[in-house]
């Protein structure tokens, strides 16, 4: 059984007001220059997503939007307000769910929501009734009165989520929320964001899962190297990479032969297969399987194959997402998890 989409105030986007813009947004931590001019315009009631390796400035930009670093340079607006000049009206307007839980295992699952709605000055009674309807969205009722060091990593993970929302953000921000899950707790935390973003809630995720990426984005911006090197849906930026191909298996040499001479540019893979250049879509399959028809070929097996954005991220870094590197969180300048826990119970709570 999966989590319902959480209850919050629905929220109506409007196309005139986005909810997150950067302009020229520069940060760097002595010589090492960490975000290089960054721009970034998010609409409200989308999914934004900041794609890139370790090191690449996501977390660094996420400290900046949610008011929890200063920028060197650049303009920022998040919901309208200056995240450096308006901290606490940014603050009461947005949550932040790092690469690390800010869940305190030493309190129960409902005294850390609890918590929360405290720091958010609401009302007991209110805070009690919004505790409860989190505890039943996130499926945490069983293990409400636990202490949260008990919980798994799904389950923090999905806790420390229902805490960002006591205080009905308007805009989420999730930084690499599903590191180290298992695939079940990944596909409900994505199940959780759908929910959010139909209810008008924006959020800001930055991941190196390019299928987490693929799957919830509404457009998507790769980040190398401090810089933005591509900004679009899944399907434009899969566009812009070439390496889409049709594979034929052949029951024998004769066949596979007849086949090179018919097929222009098509190259041997393994065997008894060739992989047939081309964009794959159905009108340029239905010519390739005429054309072999024709010349009397009989083809035995037959796949597509499109670029992923694997093959893009690869193909604008020059490396794949799984390459390791220091994170640009990893400045002692920047601030770590404990001290972003401590930005969330300042006056105007961050979560």
């Amino acid at each position: 059984m999966s989590p319902t989409a959480p209850t919050t105030t629905t929220l109506t986007p409007t196309a005139a007001s986005p909810a997150i813009t950067a302009s020229g947004l520069r940060k760097s931590f002595g010589e090492k220059v960490v975000l290089d001019g960054v721009d970034l315009n998010v609409p409200e009631g989308t999914v934004f997503c900041l794609l890139g390796p370790n090191g690449a400035g996501k977390t660094t930009a996420v400290h900046i939007l949610s008011t929890l670093m200063r920028a060197d340079g650049g303009e920022v607006r998040v919901v309208g307000r200056d995240p450096a000049r308006e901290p606490d009206a940014v603050r009461a307007a947005i949550g932040v769910t790092g690469q690390f839980s800010a869940v305190d295992g030493l309190l129960t699952g409902r005294e850390n929501l609890l918590l929360m709605a405290d720091l958010h000055h609401l009302p007991r009674a209110e805070g009690r009734r919004r505790a409860e309807q989190l505890l039943t969205d996130f499926e945490l009722t069983d293990a409400a009165d636990k202490r949260a060091a008990t919980y798994s990593g799904g389950m923090r993970r999905r806790l420390d989520l229902a805490m960002t929302l006591v205080g009905e953000p308007r805009v989420i921000f999730l930084d690499e929320p599903t590191t180290g899950l298992d695939p079940r707790s990944r596909r409900t935390m994505w199940q959780i964001v759908r929910g959010l973003v139909g209810r008008g809630v924006t959020i800001f995720l930055t991941t190196q899962y390019l299928d987490e990426a693929d799957e919830l984005a509404d457009r998507i911006a790769v980040l190398d190297q401090g810089r933005i090197v591509a900004l679009g849906t899944a399907a434009e930026l899969k566009r812009r990479v070439p390496g889409g191909h049709i594979r034929l298996e052949f029951l024998d040499e004769i066949g596979l032969t007849a086949a090179e001479r018919v097929l222009e540019g098509a190259t041997r893979d393994g065997d008894l297969a060739l992989n047939v250049p081309g964009d794959a879509g159905v009108r340029a399959l239905r010519a390739l399987l005429t054309r072999l028809d024709d010349a009397g070929i009989e083809v035995d097996g037959l796949s597509v194959h499109t670029p992923d954005l694997d093959d893009v991220f690869f193909a604008l870094t020059g490396r794949p997402t799984t390459e390791t590197g220091s994170s640009d969180a990893q400045s002692t300048a920047q601030p770590t998890a404990e001290s972003t826990k401590s930005a969330s119970m300042q006056k105007e709570p961050v979560r």
